[in-house]
């Protein structure tokens, strides 16, 4: 597809060149005397970039560059200028120009610097529609939530991800550290690039050294190959280093030497190898208290910590938990090949009132399990146990109902007991009977039949 480039100049002569050489490397190119013509034109032109004058009469080349990022979002600006305006051109890329070029031009730098400037844009444009895409109605990418404290995680995930800056995520287990740290990574430019994660508490000790720096062949005993470590794995990428802290001293030491110098060297080598990666880390320490107590070295803190996301609890953010449950249901319907719509008011309850020291992990296990036993369309407390039980015995607790036996009352007498009061409990309702005694409805009918129930029940 042809890209279109705007050219605006005053002076007629250097226009008309510029226009001809463009088009000769094969772009669309139109062109414009002065400012008010190019904002005249770009409404139906849009070009992928403008080469602009820096002097020109009426509107000149910095109040050209105002405007036109007020219209061209994604279309990066280069500004050409004379020798006696350098300082005004660096004022110009200050102010979001793509950058400057001095006359009389250097056609091979001009024919560089304007490849460079349409990938630019290109990328810009892409990021802005993978944003547009990962910020669904749910939430940010795998992030789901519309609470005000995952508003909060969302926007500093959006201001964090288009920059190099290092990342510390800081939460207790299962609150989605790693979503967060892959958030980053694809909304970054580095999203062509790998995402490693490395969860360092569940590397052994003696091989962590090896998994992060990498080894030769021969550098230790078993080391029967070349391996590199995940920092070579991660360049042009991101690494997300999980439960950071954990490292032992001597380790986080060399791994901060690898920030400082952008070099990794593997162990049993000799040369360092340059790697331009991203670190992102994480852990569900408190990291001031973890350097009181020697387990997070504080230099290495430092360097980590130039930005902090902090993910709260789920139970602090309960009313993002029938989110979570329509988008766990939708992914394991999708994994287990089933059909299920929707949970019920009874069970979505008994979610929203436990306490999730598991967090959002341990929602995601008991939704898998849920769908995966469900064969109806309505997820109920009978697909959560775990839940739904405990939900019961509060309401009991609630209403002080209670199930008395007198000594000598033989298995069949208490449980025949306890199917009468859970009925009269329910309100004759036998399908909640069944979820609370935990059993199918189908058995609970058999039962009833079985101890001459069943027609007393119906009256």
């Amino acid at each position: 597809m042809t890209q279109n480039i705007l050219v605006v100049d005053d002076e007629e002569p250097s226009r008309q060149g510029l226009v001809t050489l463009l088009a000769k490397w094969g772009y669309n190119v139109e062109q414009a005397g002065d400012g008010p013509e190019a904002l005249g034109k770009i409404s139906h032109f849009h070009p992928d970039v403008v080469l602009t004058d820096l002097i020109m009469p009426g509107v000149n080349g910095l109040e050209l560059i105002q405007l036109l990022q007020k219209e061209l979002i994604y279309s990066p600006v280069i500004v050409l200028t004379g020798h006696g305006t350098i300082e005004t051109a660096v004022s110009a890329i200050k102010q979001g120009a793509y950058d400057y070029l001095t006359k009389p031009l250097d056609m091979a730098r001009l024919r560089i610097m304007v490849e460079k400037a349409l990938e630019k844009g290109k990328t810009h444009r892409e990021m802005v529609l993978l944003r547009k895409r990962l910020k669904g109605l749910w939430g940010l990418g795998k992030l789901v939530g519309k609470s005000k404290p995952m508003q909060e995680i969302y926007n500093l995930v959006e201001l964090a991800s288009p920059t190099p800056a290092r990342v510390l995520i800081l939460g207790e287990s299962g609150t989605g550290k790693e979503l967060v740290a892959q958030s980053l990574h694809d909304l970054s430019e580095r999203n062509n690039g790998p995402f490693i994660p490395v969860n360092c508490s569940a590397i052994p000790e003696t091989l962590l050294e090896s998994e992060i720096f990498g080894h030769e062949k021969g550098a230790f005993t078993g080391a029967l190959e070349r391996k590199p470590g995940c920092f070579e794995l991660a360049h042009g990428g991101t690494l997300f280093l999980d439960e950071v802290a954990e490292m032992s001293p001597s380790i986080q030491a060399k791994f901060l030497r690898i920030l400082q110098d952008s070099s990794v060297k593997r162990i049993g080598g000799t040369a360092p190898i340059q790697v331009d990666v991203r670190v992102v880390a994480a852990t569900n320490k408190d990291p001031l208290k973890a350097i009181q107590d020697g387990l997070l070295r504080e230099d290495l803190y430092y360097r980590l910590n130039v930005c902090t996301i902090q993910l709260p609890p789920l139970r602090e953010r309960k009313d993002d938990i029938p989110l979570l449950v329509k988008a766990f249901i939708e992914e394991f319907n999708a994994n287990y090949s089933r059909n299920v719509q929707s949970i019920d008011d009874e069970a979505l309850s008994c979610l929203l009132n436990h306490t999730w020291p598991g967090n959002v992990r341990e929602l995601r296990n008991a939704i898998e399990r849920a769908v995966m036993t469900c064969t109806s369309e309505i997820m109920t407390t009978a697909h959560l146990p775990e839940f739904g039980n405990k939900a019961v015995a509060a309401e009991f607790g609630e209403k002080n109902e209670t199930v008395q036996l007198p000594l000598g009352s033989t298995i069949e007498d208490a449980e025949r007991q306890l199917i009468v009061q859970t009925l009269k409990f329910s309100q004759n309702n036998k399908t909640r009977a069944a979820e609370i005694l935990g059993v199918s409805l189908k058995t609970l009918h058999n039962k009833l039949h079985r101890y001459g129930l069943h027609d007393a029940i119906e009256r």
